[in-house]
């Protein structure tokens, strides 16, 4: 009983965090809730020590602005950043219009996002709105791929394939505000584009620990060890500070990102 394998068996822990999050969503959709699915690392390879719980949700009419208050404070009360002592995992949940789903556009339309990046929004008290973002795209066909029913259908049965060109062309469109977000986040940044660098070379989706471990051996070694540090922190078997590799962490994103459009100019052109 594996992560991603035929049969599923998740954690005490992990199943309880599923309950929760399920019947917030069920109480404050009723039956607007069409359907549920884990997915992420928690269902295809297990997670990892900072590693959000990812839900994706698919609800039958828009949400209104009261619902959607409702629903994130619920969750805020189930969910935590990584390291703040709460011992609640961080959880990442997306609501979807099922209309959406079955007709689907670029980008992809969410009708809520919640995650630990938006707590300090959430607690100034805005609430969100429904948005359209090409990550949407990436995480629908990343899902589609590899996830887990909770309540409804195989995600396949709502969600029409996603071509490859269309993830190409979210991987570009999201490449500049990736860089830009890199101070403070650092690991992630680094770890996502040897992700992207791999999905547009090989076409799969792989966890970001097997992503870096892909881009290392391809890469001149000091970037190949900044990457290994990244790894090893996702990995939880050390804890990172970027403080003093600021510079050289910037130079191998830099890098990364060289390489995922140096791949895309290359499709481009055929």
């Amino acid at each position: 009983m594996t992560p991603g394998g035929d049969t599923y068996s998740a954690t005490a822990d992990l199943q309880e965090t599923l309950e929760s999050v399920l019947q917030i969503l069920q109480q404050h959709l009723a039956d607007e809730l069409v359907a549920a699915w884990l997915h992420g690392s928690a269902f295809s390879s297990g997670l990892q020590p900072d590693s959000d719980v990812d839900i994706l949700a698919v609800t039958e009419q828009p949400m209104s602005a009261a619902v959607r208050a409702e629903i994130i404070e619920a969750l805020m009360r189930h969910s935590g950043y990584p390291g703040d002592g709460s011992g609640l995992r961080p959880l990442e949940v997306m609501v979807f219009r099922c209309s959406d789903l079955v007709e689907l556009q670029y980008p992809a339309r969410s009708e809520l996002v919640y995650g630990e990046w938006l707590r300090e929004t959430f607690e100034a008290g805005e609430v969100p709105e429904a948005e359209s973002d090409p990550e949407l795209t990436l995480v629908l066909a990343q899902a589609r791929r590899q996830s887990l029913p909770l309540l409804g259908p195989e995600l396949s049965e709502l969600l029409p394939p996603i071509s490859e060109a269309e993830v190409w062309r979210a991987t570009g469109d999201l490449l500049p505000g990736l860089l830009a977000g890199f101070e403070g986040d650092e690991r992630n940044v680094l770890l996502t584009l040897a992700r992207m660098w791999r999905t547009l070379e090989v076409g799969d989706f792989v966890p970001k620990d097997v992503a870096a471990r892909w881009a290392q051996v391809r890469v001149a070694a000091e970037h190949g060890e900044l990457l290994e540090y990244a790894r090893q922190a996702y990995l939880g078997a050390i804890q990172d500070s970027w403080k003093e590799r600021t510079q050289k962490a910037l130079s191998t994103a830099c890098l990364l990102a060289d390489r995922v459009e140096g791949v895309l100019s290359r499709e481009r052109g055929k």
